[in-house]
């Protein structure tokens, strides 16, 4: 019950910070140009930033359990 509680509540601060920042905003690299929304432009900066904090999370775990299986399988 506190779960649904908790999800609402989440997405009601987003669609109040999604309201709020609605205003379009120009976004320059080298070469491209594009205007989209102040939002979205946060939402993809965390999203992007969680995903590379996953993959370096997920890699460090592969070399940790990769440095375990030093001995040969046995036939």
């Amino acid at each position: 019950m506190i779960s649904i509680f908790l999800a609402i509540a989440i997405i009601a601060v987003i669609t109040i910070f999604s309201v709020q920042n609605a205003e379009p905003v120009t976004i320059t690299l080298l070469f491209w140009a594009f205007e989209a929304s102040l939002a979205i432009v946060i939402f993809l900066s965390v999203l992007s930033g969680i995903l590379i904090a996953a993959l370096i999370a997920i890699s460090g775990k592969i070399k940790k359990f990769s440095g375990r299986r030093k001995s040969p399988l046995p036939l």
